[in-house]
């Protein structure tokens, strides 16, 4: 049987107690390496985890002594965000800062227009909402959710084309971009990701 995979995702201040709950259920670290997607974590019972950080050091490495330290410092660092998340039933934009929502936009619609034209409605509501909260700002990373399609027409709009070419963090899969999912995603752009494999 093959061990299961799972991932989740811890804010930068609270990875340290996670890790030492994880330890103690895993009988210990046995091993932890530096690998291209992150910190590699071996446990003593065969399980491991990888954590990895939100965004790239891009110049702006993590202090620290040890590589844990290192990704809970970069992880801490305050980036400002553009978001965007499109489902077919709604939308949720907004600029973030540290985890924090400093403007946004959220919304239903149809994803069909009354001229049969799949998905135009939305994404021209879209731009123009996401727009409308962008207010022209530079961000550091554009952070995007939902269905992908979606996103990038929206993004492909003339009001938003700016901002397509920015460097993106990964994707999340979202329900119906409502406000709470709009906060519960702004802080899992900003986490650190977490993806732990059972041991055998």
């Amino acid at each position: 049987m093959n061990p299961s995979t799972r991932t989740l995702r811890v804010p930068a201040s609270r990875l340290t107690g996670w890790m030492e709950r994880f330890a103690a259920a895993h009988q210990g670290v046995a091993d932890t390496t530096d690998t291209d997607d992150g910190v590699l974590l071996e446990m003593c019972d065969g399980a491991t985890a990888l954590l990895s950080p939100p965004w790239p050091d891009e110049g702006r490495p993590g202090r620290g002594i040890s590589l844990v330290g290192r990704l809970i410092s970069l992880a801490s660092q305050e980036r400002r965000l553009g978001i965007v998340l499109v489902r077919r039933g709604g939308y949720a934009v907004g600029v973030s800062v540290g985890g924090k929502l400093l403007a946004h936009k959220v919304g239903t619609a149809s994803a069909r227009s009354r001229g049969g034209d799949q998905g135009a409605a939305m994404v021209e509501r879209v731009a123009a909402q996401a727009a409308g909260a962008f207010s022209g700002e530079n961000f550091e990373y554009l952070a995007t959710g939902g269905d992908k399609q979606l996103v990038e027409s929206a993004l492909a709009v003339p009001a938003l084309r700016r901002y397509a070419g920015l460097a993106r963090l990964e994707p999340l899969p979202v329900t119906d971009p409502r406000m709470d999912v709009l906060i519960r995603a702004t802080a899992d752009f900003c986490s650190v990701r977490i993806r732990v494999t059972d041991g055998r």
